[in-house]
């Protein structure tokens, strides 16, 4: 059962910047912490960063200084917005959710949450 909804994905080509979203038709998003993953195929779902209610947020190593997380004032989207994306970005971008605070933790492990989307596609490529 698909309770979260990601959108934004694409083809893009290096150097640009690309802004994934998360929403949710069933509930409020602004109750649950969200969390986003990336998987490439053979590989196991890399968590890339999470928000708490409050604002907090964590990143994976990996991705500090071009990714940001953010929540939307209409308190049902998160946002993820890519810089500077590389070939490394590419992969299906999934965004997740539970009832919890954010920690590097948290952000790292998919097995920790319950909700989930069917994910959106980055591809990057000149």
């Amino acid at each position: 059962q698909v309770q979260l909804v990601e959108s934004g994905g694409g083809l893009v080509q290096p150097g640009e910047s690309l802004t994934l979203s998360c929403t949710s038709s069933e509930f409020m998003l602004d109750r649950y912490l969200i969390g986003w993953f990336r998987q490439v195929p053979g590989k196991e779902r890399e968590g890339i960063s999470c928000i708490s209610t409050s604002g907090g947020a964590h990143y994976a190593d990996s991705v500090k200084g071009r990714f940001s997380i953010s929540r939307g004032s209409d308190k049902n989207t998160v946002t993820l917005r890519i810089d500077t994306l590389g070939a490394e970005d590419k992969g299906n971008y999934y965004c997740a959710g539970r009832s919890s605070v954010c920690s590097a933790v948290v952000a790292a492990r998919s097995n920790l949450y319950h909700l989930w989307g069917q994910g959106t596609q980055v591809t990057v490529s000149s």
